[in-house]
């Protein structure tokens, strides 16, 4: 890490002086606004930590880690999470867990806040791939473990294979006799190789059409009206299969569609998910879906942040983990 960067640093980069720094910093209503910006600018640029006992630590010293992921309402990103914890525990590591929400600006809170606590490693699913911030912490020597399936060499990252599972989906509602598929799911570009995936394979086989329904999230209550959206296509337009992105999306479909008059789970639309929650096999009817191991996953994870602590030049690995298709009773063969 080097030497840390201290008040007298930020203020002689900013041209102010300490007192305008400190108070900055703990009374930023006595600073004009446009100083305040300049010196909270330089503060980003250089890696001030404002905690003075934190700032004294060396990077790699404490047992603590950071994890940032996308929901901690998603059972999915629940799951991983405890697996994360456990993992963590059985190195003799704490993980602190903060939720983005999918906020930019509370991904931004976080991270700077697990900067200034001086964790020995962060995991973070990214709302919007890597930002210059996550490279800024990258290059003060932050050890940064992405789950991602954007991350480039510059980054270690461990992610399950989207595309092959979107293939998996695809080749299986297609060998179940579906031939008009809809994709749902966004914002498209966190779900994007599982739309490639189903695409690839759409593309190989005459006459199977493959449409994207998007999303503004992936929640039950957006896969509700994806459902009543479906439902109320004239039947020629009508898709006989949905593969959701994840398995809220699904549930959600499958709750609007069981309420349908005219229509049927499977024998009219063919529903499946992604992530294999606990609730999928407990659904009205018992859900198809991709299962990411989370123990897996969290495990990997684990071991390349203390890697990365251990040794801040060794090589980053971008590792991708085999889907397995789980059919049960929503995707059944006509």
């Amino acid at each position: 890490m080097g030497r840390a960067v201290g008040i007298r640093d930020v203020a002689e980069a900013a041209q102010v002086s300490v007192g305008t720094v400190s108070n900055a910093l703990n009374k930023p209503d006595r600073v004009s606004p446009t100083t305040l910006a300049r010196v909270l600018a330089v503060i980003d640029e250089l890696g001030f930590v404002r905690n003075d006992l934190a700032r004294q630590l060396k990077m790699g010293a404490g047992t603590t880690l950071g994890m940032i992921v996308l929901n901690v309402a998603n059972p999915f990103f629940a799951d991983l999470a405890h697996a994360s914890e456990a993992a963590a525990e059985e190195a003799g590591q704490t993980v602190v867990l903060g939720s983005s929400d999918q906020l930019e600006a509370r991904e931004d809170r976080y991270l700077d806040l697990f900067e200034e606590q001086r964790v020995r490693g962060m995991l973070v699913a990214p709302l919007d791939g890597i930002t210059q911030r996550m490279r800024r912490l990258r290059a003060r020597g932050m050890p940064l473990i992405l789950f991602d399936i954007h991350a480039d060499r510059d980054f270690c990252s461990v992610t399950l294979d989207g595309r092959a599972g979107g293939e998996l989906v695809a080749r299986h509602l297609i060998e179940s006799g579906r031939r008009h598929i809809a994709f749902l799911g966004g914002p498209l570009h966190q779900v994007e190789d599982r739309w490639l995936g189903a695409q690839r394979v759409c593309a190989e086989h005459q006459g199977v059409r493959l449409t994207h329904v998007d999303t503004d999230d992936q929640t039950i209550a957006d896969g509700r009206a994806a459902g009543a959206v479906i439902e109320a296509m004239p039947a020629a337009e009508r898709p006989d299969a949905v593969f959701a992105a994840n398995d809220l999306l699904a549930l959600g479909v499958l709750q609007a569609l069981v309420m349908s008059d005219q229509l049927s789970v499977p024998r009219d639309i063919a529903v499946v998910g992604y992530d294999d929650i606990d609730y999928a096999e407990s659904a009205i009817v018992p859900l198809s879906t991709v299962r990411q191991s989370t123990g897996l996953l969290a495990e990997h994870a684990i071991r390349l942040v203390l890697d990365e602590a251990d040794d801040p030049d060794h090589s980053h690995e971008q590792l991708k983990l085999s889907p397995e298709l789980i059919v049960r009773e929503s995707s059944s063969p006509r």
